[in-house]
């Protein structure tokens, strides 16, 4: 889920300059300062899944300063009532005879059949579909044609349960007719780079030419990488912190739980996850482990500090994609961007360029949790379960920052590097990563229990990767090297949705 600004009704009366007094970030809740009042004259706050940039969301009456920046950032504290579940989650389109990557045609067909049919608005770029709208959900399309559903914010597992449901039943009733189906998996497991098409959206292209530039993997992460996230709210800069440190250190623990990615171009390619590896050779301008969230000084300033000087993918102008890759956004606050000199941002410039940095935990207005592969169903529910389970309970919350209180830089990025690779059975401290997993699994039943919506059981698909030790990615590769007799065409038929 996203949060924006849309323009208010006529009716509407401008928020005062001085009915909101800048308070400190570190209250029981955050409340946006007066500069930041001044940007929102005339707006509503509007909650509202991803959609595309858009540059008329605000009205700017002065330069950005960076207390703006952080006042954004800070508007996202919410008191616990008002917490919610943001879900989405990636899958790979393909044909059902040849088992090829999906045309943007055919894509276009799909989203096409899903508005009509059951009433969603489409969204266009250049005269091409490139995804819908229903109240606070969409569908939009990552680079190589991954359908992506951006859930609406929601208060218990059980509506995240029906609206991911509800959304694979409307794919699918489209789809069976269409001879095409999707597949839950973390990494295109048969086609080569070269066979999946780009799609038609120009923030694609700047990232695809931008990518080489930066790392080796970064086709592979933008054409055959799958996954599936909860974005998660706070209550406070403190809250936010806590949260923010027990996602970084136990990501890589979802990351295991959650391994389905084995196989590349049809054979075992050596990790149990490989979409998690490509991050690491991705862009290290934009993703890691943040050590730095660690540090005491921590908190909604730091991170500006940091988003400001991560490289910006693009402006978006008079409806286009300006390429602005030579510049970071500190420069465009000092109107210095190569590709158009003089120019300013506005807060929904920052709104865009934090959507293009990708950390294992990502910040904006809430927290997204971002170390999961893509899978089948029971796991698009248990990834938020775990999560909720974790950071929305006191009691848990409180246990899981104790338990990773010493873990040290090393530990946490030597977790970050081996587990694609080891799984729940990576070396940690006088044992296994597993001993781990079976605590923190505790943990978020426990926080999930307390909570009181009988939402414990979408944990079941986890708890006998723990008690084994063996995550999915190992139960595919056995398949593979007996009953599917080292055929990769099996998986598709073993995680069609």
């Amino acid at each position: 889920m996203a949060t924006i600004f849309a323009v208010a009704s006529s009716s509407a009366p401008p928020l005062s300059h001085h009915a909101i007094r800048k308070t400190s970030v570190s209250n029981s809740f955050c409340f946006l300062s007066t500069s930041f009042d001044r940007r929102i004259v005339g707006y509503r706050r509007l909650t509202v899944a991803a959609s595309p940039a858009s540059e008329s969301t605000v009205v700017d009456t002065e330069p950005l300063t960076k207390q703006d920046l952080i006042d954004y950032l800070a508007s996202g504290c919410k008191p616990k009532d008002k917490w919610r579940i943001g879900t989405e989650h990636e899958k790979f389109g393909f044909e059902l005879g040849s088992l090829r990557p999906l045309k943007y045609e055919q894509i276009a067909e799909l989203l096409n059949g899903i508005a009509e049919r059951f009433n969603w608005e489409k969204l266009m770029e250049g005269g091409n579909i490139i995804g819908l709208k229903q109240g606070k959900q969409s569908i939009s399309l990552e680079p190589g044609g991954q359908f992506e559903l951006s859930g609406a914010p929601l208060e218990t597992l059980h509506q995240t349960c029906a609206e991911i449901n509800s959304h694979l039943d409307q794919v699918r009733a489209v789809t069976k007719e269409m001879g095409i189906g999707f597949l839950g998996i973390g990494f295109q497991p048969k086609s080569e780079r070269k066979d999946i098409p780009l799609m038609p959206k120009e923030r694609y292209e700047i990232m695809n030419n931008y990518m080489p530039k930066v790392g080796s993997l970064g086709h592979d992460q933008m054409f055959r990488t799958c996954t599936v996230q909860v974005n998660l709210d706070f209550s406070s800069e403190a809250d936010m912190i806590r949260k923010f440190r027990a996602g970084l250190a136990l990501q890589p623990i979802a990351t295991a739980l959650f391994a389905n990615s084995p196989f590349t171009e049809g054979k075992p390619n050596g990790f149990v996850s490989m979409r998690s590896h490509i991050w690491t050779d991705t862009d290290p301008d934009r993703t890691g482990m943040l050590p730095f969230v660690f540090e005491d000084s921590f908190g909604f300033e730091q991170y500006v500090d940091y988003a400001l000087d991560v490289p910006m993918y693009f402006a978006y102008r008079k409806k286009r994609y300006i390429d602005c890759t030579r510049n970071t956004f500190r420069d465009f606050m000092a109107g210095k961007l190569h590709s158009i000199p003089g120019e300013l941002p506005t807060l929904n410039d920052w709104e865009n360029h934090l959507t293009t940095i990708f950390p294992e935990v990502r910040l904006k207005r809430y927290l997204e949790m971002r170390g999961a592969d893509g899978g089948p169903r029971e796991r698009l529910y248990a990834l938020p379960a775990f999560w909720v389970g974790l950071l929305y309970d006191e009691v848990s919350l409180q246990r899981v920052s104790d338990l990773i209180a010493d873990w040290t830089l090393e530990e946490r990025q030597m977790l970050r590097n081996k587990v694609p690779v080891t799984g729940l059975k990576t070396p940690f401290r006088d044992g296994l990563l597993k001993r781990v997993a079976e605590v923190v699994l505790e943990l978020a039943k426990d926080g999930l229990e307390r909570r009181g919506f009988n939402e414990s059981r979408y944990l079941d698909p986890l708890a006998e990767v723990v008690r084994t030790g063996v995550t999915p990615a190992e139960r595919l590769l056995e398949s593979y090297h007996r009953k599917w007799e080292q055929s990769i065409d099996h998986v598709f038929e073993e995680l069609l949705y």
